[in-house]
């Protein structure tokens, strides 16, 4: 079955987690002891409706204080597809939260309250979704039920949006407004009688009917080496296999390939995914590749078509998102890892820091605070084999480590 990843974004209260919560219950994804929970908790916090938002906010803070604080990632799955939520959290100080959540993201669901329309953080959560190259992005416009379902104000919230589309530097991008309550469930699953001049479709059917390959990083395939596989026994004593997993494309039997770093060329022999062999390996499969010659691969090396490499480079610039209480200086060192290639990289140069709300670039940037993003040349101490983000999500993309902690301290994105 399908699997769709999507990520929520919404300033404080705007209902995502609400959203999330009504999702599951209109689709009976809801387990009887968690429904109960809900409803018990409603009753006691004197609600005459029950608090979606319970279904989705674990930690006890957020519960507290009615505020997502953490991502949460929550699974159901209908008939169609499966489907994995990341819920992330509004305030401008969790920004390194969300992009952690839509780093991986297929889809995302901007909420905006019909009542407050398109405001600052609204633009801070399309930037983000418009520099991690999210293909497919649904503004849910919610609490409809608050302005009495007013097409008028629904369209006014519309054109705000639209002229914000109009700042994106990624145009490869379907934008679908649904008008919807959370709380009263309209348009979530089922259709709105109180929105007769909405002839769309829900939020779940437009999610049921969302072409995988459309919204998806299909391109240029890609296979990092995770493991070399050299069983122990008599029967497959000279068996030599490249265990990982396939990003951007298809790979088939009799592909010619090329393995980096050393650039040495053969042909795919057979594809296994256990003891089954098969013809060809589709994007994202975890499968083991056999090779016609006996060229030295290794762990972290990468098998790629001929006529497709990648950049291979000690030095690039990427968008960097900042997520650790210490600064990031010129000259700090730190380890990129790119995919499974773990490499001693040193910032060479700042070049600016980005306003996520469309308001411009800082040149005078000396240093990154936590929640910042900016635009930053690293030298690397051995080179990488990497596409640009915007070409490759997978290939294109790192996380930054502390030298010392070892504690994940960035996400970046080569351009």
């Amino acid at each position: 079955m399908e699997v769709l990843k999507i990520a929520t974004a919404g300033s404080v209260d705007d209902g995502k987690s609400t959203l999330i919560g009504r999702l599951l219950y209109d689709t009976k994804s809801l387990t009887t002891d968690k429904l109960e929970a809900i409803e018990k908790t409603s009753k006691q916090k004197g609600y005459d409706y029950l608090d979606f938002s319970l279904a989705t906010d674990g930690l006890v803070a957020e519960r507290e204080q009615g505020i997502t604080i953490d991502v949460a990632h929550i699974y159901f799955s209908t008939a169609k597809k499966s489907y994995i939520i990341a819920d992330t959290p509004g305030h401008v100080e969790y920004t390194r939260n969300m992009v952690t959540g839509a780093s991986t993201s297929q889809t995302a669901i901007i909420l905006i309250d019909a009542r407050k329309g398109v405001i600052e953080q609204t633009n801070r959560h399309f930037f983000i979704n418009n520099l991690l190259r999210i293909k497919e992005v649904i503004v849910a416009v919610n609490k409809m039920d608050l302005v009495d379902f007013s097409e008028e104000k629904y369209n006014a919230i519309k054109e705000d949006f639209e002229t914000l589309m109009g700042k994106r530097d990624y145009q490869d991008q379907r934008i679908t407004f649904i008008p919807v309550s959370a709380l009263k469930g309209d348009n979530v699953v089922n259709k709105s009688e109180n929105t007769p001049w909405y002839k769309g479709e829900t939020l779940l059917e437009h999610l049921e009917a969302l072409d995988m390959a459309a919204v998806s990083n299909v391109g240029t395939p890609r296979f990092p080496v995770q493991y070399v596989v050299r069983p122990k026994t008599e029967e497959f004593h000279d068996f030599r296999g490249f265990a990982g997993k396939v990003y951007g494309g298809e790979l088939s039997v009799g592909d010619e390939v090329v393995a980096l770093p050393s650039q040495t060329k053969s042909r795919i022999k057979d594809i296994y995914f256990y003891d089954k062999k098969y013809q060809t390996a589709s994007r994202r499969s975890s499968v083991t590749i056999t090779l016609e010659d006996e060229i030295n691969v290794s762990r972290g090396d990468m098998l790629v078509k001929v006529g497709d490499l990648p950049t291979i480079e000690k030095e690039f610039t990427a968008t960097i998102s900042w997520m650790d209480s210490q600064q990031l200086t010129a000259g700090s060192k730190y380890v990129v890892q790119h995919g499974v290639n773990k490499v001693l990289a040193k910032v060479e140069k700042i070049h600016h820091k980005i306003h996520p709300d469309y308001s411009g670039i800082d040149e005078s940037a000396s240093a990154l605070g936590m929640n910042d993003i900016a635009q930053v040349t690293f030298k690397l101490n051995k080179p990488i084999f990497y596409d640009k983000f915007k070409n490759h999500r997978t290939n294109g993309s790192f996380i930054l480590l502390d030298t010392q902690s070892n504690n994940t301290v960035g996400a970046g994105f080569i351009s």
